[in-house]
């Protein structure tokens, strides 16, 4: 979202379900730092309820914020129509199809092909809306199933889908408020969910 000034405005704040520090809001001081910054310890919020949150944790502890987190990224699996699935084959039949949807779009639009040097054409605009129509959308249905399906993943593949979900986080960003900069697609993507690993 946008000021009339054209600013970038933020509703959201990535806010710690356990402390960030030892001292801070539902401290766990059996957590190593790279567990409190994990996607797992993070879950977004607004500035308010962020600040109420962390001013009344005795209120709001971990165990109703990590409820409040699964029925967020339950709520969202459905609105994707994502479901836990048997195997890794079945997952990579689901999204194998998406990501070569986003491929086809950005070889096809996307900022690496010939039109960039006409400047007459199209090719920028039907990018943006490729991006907002397939692309976000794809990724964002990719995520969903794989989160539904962690169980199938091997450990760098987590990691994998933590680098993914930050692309999708700023593909967003660059192409709904115009910030520039952010993680390019992680190419360990395209062998997720193979028989393989």
């Amino acid at each position: 979202m946008q000021t009339a000034k054209g600013d970038a405005v933020h509703f959201a704040e990535m806010a710690h379900i356990f402390a960030a520090s030892d001292d801070g809001p539902r401290a766990n001081a059996g957590l190593r730092e790279e567990e409190r910054g994990a996607y797992e310890n993070l879950i977004l919020l607004c500035a308010n309820c962020h600040t109420v949150v962390d001013k009344a944790p005795d209120d709001y502890p971990d165990a109703l914020i990590r409820q409040w987190k699964r029925d967020r990224a339950d709520h969202l699996a459905k609105l994707f129509g994502a479901t836990h699935l048997p195997s890794r084959a079945e997952v990579r039949k689901v999204i194998e199809p998406l990501m070569t949807a986003n491929k086809v779009a950005l070889d096809t639009y996307g900022p690496g092909t010939d039109a960039k040097f006409n400047p007459e054409s199209d090719a920028p605009e039907i990018w943006r809306r490729k991006m907002l129509s397939v692309i976000i959308p794809n990724n964002k249905k990719i995520a969903a199933f794989l989160d539904k399906n962690r169980d199938h993943m091997m450990a760098d593949e987590s990691k994998t889908l933590e680098e993914f979900r930050q692309h999708i986080d700023d593909l967003i960003v660059r192409h709904l408020e115009g910030v520039t900069g952010g993680r390019v697609y992680p190419r360990a993507m395209n062998h997720m969910m193979l028989p393989n690993g």
